[in-house]
């Protein structure tokens, strides 16, 4: 059997554990050519430009009917 806890841990010192373990919502910027969001330092996945150039060729939307 591994090792036990001599006693229970409070609440208090609990949350002070768990106080690194919350998730934190990526950082968004607004593309400079379409303004849509998208991560910093990539290439924007709407129009496909990064650095005032086109790198990637945009994604076209699919219809319902494909």
């Amino acid at each position: 059997m591994g090792a036990l806890p001599k006693r229970k841990s409070s609440k208090a010192h609990r949350g002070q554990r768990r106080s690194h373990d919350s998730l934190t919502p990526p950082a968004l910027i607004n593309c400079p050519q379409c303004n849509s969001p998208k991560l910093p330092h990539r290439s924007c996945p709407t129009c496909g430009t990064y650095d005032g150039r086109e790198v990637i060729e945009p994604k076209a939307p699919k219809k319902k009917g494909e």
